[in-house]
Formats: C-alpha cells, sequence, structure tokens
C-alpha cells in the first residue's frame, strides 16, 4: 500500500486559500463519477421540491415559526411542537445534503481533467440559486406563508431543477460548439412547447397559492383568485403541452429524426400522462395530500423530460471533450 504524502506548510497554505484547486490537483475522478455527482444533485432538487411540498401538505409550515433558529431560544424544533416541528426542521436539514451533492458536483466537475470551465460553472450556478432559495425560504416563514412567496420559492427550485439538469446532461458530452440534429422549424416548435411549459408551472404556483392547501393549520393568506377558475386554466395548458409534445413527436417521426429526439419526446408524453391523470384524479376527489405530493413530484418530472427534448435536438461530440468551453455556458440558449 502507498503511503500517505506529507502534507507541507505550502500544502496547507494552498488549500485554505483554494481548497478546490488543492483537490484537482491531486485526483482526477473517472467521467462516470462526474456524471453520478451530477445527477445527485438533480435527485435532491427533485427530493427537496417533494419534501417541502409534504411540509406544505401536512400543514407543518410553520412547525418552526422563525428562521434561521426554529424558535426563538432553540436553533432545532423541541418537543413541545410535536411531529410539525420535526416535519419543518427536517426538511430544513435536507437542506444541508442538497448542499453537499452540489458541493460534491462542483468538486468533481472543478477536478475533471481537462479542466471544464462550463461544467463547473453549472454546478456553481446551483450553489447560488440554493442558497438564494434558502434565504427566500427563511422569508416563506417569516412573512407567515405568504402565497406569493411560497409561488417564488417554488419557482426557484425549477430554476435549480433546469440547472441541475443540464449539467447533468453536459457531464456526458464533449465541449465543441453544439450541432444541430434538426431543422430550424423544428427547434422553434420545442422552445414554444419551453414556454408553454414554463406557463404551465407558473400557473400551477398559482393554483397552490388560492387553492386549500395553505401549509398551516392557522388561517393563512390565499391569493384573491378564483381557485375553480385558475385550475380550468392550468387544465387548459396542460392539454396545451400535451398536443404540441404529440405534434413535435409525429413531425421527428415524419421527417425521419434521429433517435434521441423521438426518444425523449416519447418520454415527455408518457410523463405528461401520468401528470394529467394524477391531476385530474386529485381535481375530482377534493385534494387529497398524497396525491397533491405526486403532482408535484411529477411537475419536476415534467420539467426534466421537456428540459431533455430540448437537449436532445443537438450533440456535442465527445471527442471534442478537451476542447476549451465558451466563456459563459450558454446550453439552453443555443440549444
Amino acid at each position: 500500500m502507498d503511503g500517505v504524502p506529507n502534507v507541507t506548510r505550502a500544502d496547507a497554505a494552498a488549500a485554505v486559500r483554494n481548497p478546490l484547486a488543492f483537490i484537482a490537483a491531486r485526483w482526477t475522478p473517472d467521467p462516470r463519477t462526474v456524471r453520478r455527482a451530477a445527477l445527485v444533485a438533480l435527485v435532491m432538487s427533485v427530493v427537496i421540491v417533494v419534501t417541502g411540498g409534504a411540509v406544505r401538505l401536512t400543514g407543518s409550515g410553520l412547525g418552526c415559526p422563525t428562521w434561521p433558529k426554529c424558535t426563538e431560544d432553540s436553533l432545532t424544533n423541541t418537543s413541545e411542537m410535536g411531529v410539525h416541528g420535526v416535519i419543518e426542521f427536517g426538511n430544513r436539514l435536507l437542506t444541508y445534503v442538497l448542499c453537499a451533492a452540489v458541493g460534491w458536483a462542483i468538486i468533481a466537475a472543478r477536478s475533471q481533467k481537462p479542466f471544464r470551465r462550463g461544467l463547473t460553472r453549472l454546478g456553481w450556478a446551483q450553489f447560488w440559486i440554493v442558497m438564494g432559495n434558502a434565504i427566500l425560504g427563511g422569508i416563506v416563514v417569516l412573512v407567515g406563508l405568504n402565497p406569493y412567496t411560497v409561488a417564488a420559492h417554488f419557482l426557484l427550485s425549477t430554476a435549480l431543477i433546469a440547472v441541475a439538469t443540464v449539467m447533468w446532461q453536459r457531464t456526458r458530452e464533449g465541449d465543441a460548439a453544439p450541432r444541430p440534429l434538426v431543422g430550424k422549424a423544428i427547434q422553434q416548435l420545442v422552445w414554444v412547447l419551453v414556454v408553454v411549459s414554463v406557463l404551465l408551472i407558473a400557473v400551477g404556483t398559482v393554483v397552490t397559492g388560492a387553492g386549500p392547501h395553505a401549509g398551516d393549520s392557522s388561517e393563512v393568506e390565499r391569493m384573491p383568485i378564483d381557485w375553480e377558475t385558475v385550475s380550468k386554466v392550468h387544465a387548459v395548458l396542460a392539454w396545451v403541452v400535451v398536443t404540441l409534445t404529440f405534434a413535435l413527436w409525429f413531425v421527428l417521426k415524419a421527417v425521419d429524426a434521429p433517435k434521441g429526439p423521438l426518444a425523449r419526446t416519447r418520454d415527455l408524453f408518457l410523463v405528461l400522462l401520468a401528470q394529467g391523470v394524477i391531476g385530474y384524479v386529485q381535481y375530482f376527489t377534493d385534494l387529497p395530500e398524497v396525491l397533491v405530493g405526486l403532482h408535484m413530484f411529477g411537475s419536476c418530472l415534467v420539467w426534466i423530460a421537456t428540459l431533455r427534448v430540448l437537449l436532445a435536438l443537438r450533440e456535442r461530440p465527445e471527442e471534442a471533450a478537451g476542447l476549451p468551453g465558451p466563456a459563459v455556458e450558454a446550453t439552453l440558449t443555443r440549444a
């Protein structure tokens, strides 16, 4: 067994000044390790959304009535706070797990050889979104679960999922300029699909903000919008997304497109069908908490599947992985 090399004072000073560079100089991860680290970060970004939904659906949104402490006198929940305190504080602890997952993705990307600046920046973008959302989550508690702040909290989590999805995809690609696999008209159709999907998610937050699940057992402000009306708007947008997805699949088949875009479009269509079934069942059964939680999970999957369709419209050959990346990672805007 090889001995552990001595760490000099210069090494210790270098580690303090730039720990990422220190690690990268001494460790080169396998490409599969980088891909798995990015996937773990993506999975945790979905988990934190689902557990956040569980906090709201169990009425535990104010289980810890203040922030950053759980109470004025305690950093953690106390026995007097009951199960709501456990659920809310447990969700706060998961934020640290998410930070660890994102940190691992950053370290793995930074240590990969050759160095990929764009990939590392995607990891750091996740980190700053997590920090911003943690602060916003504290504001949500301090303003008593104001529905507008709750909606913003969810939308920022959606942005985190988007960046994590792009990073996961980029770990399996090189750094050459993207080459389109389909024509301009199909790219434009997919961008319309993405825009409508964003509207669908945004209107979904309005449905939540106007609906009966306020997140706490006490009286909580709701958005002054008719819940039935906004739910119907949400359903119409969902059908528009389904129609666009089916139209995209039909066009891709007609032009004999590569398997990648076709497979991703098929995946999106199947996820949308499952999400639609859950949505209608929960609507006609008076919104049982379990189904609402599944619908939130489905929303994350729909968003990921939509982004994967967008990212499947181009390729970056593996053999180009050693080329220097662009100054600014623009995967979404250049797909």
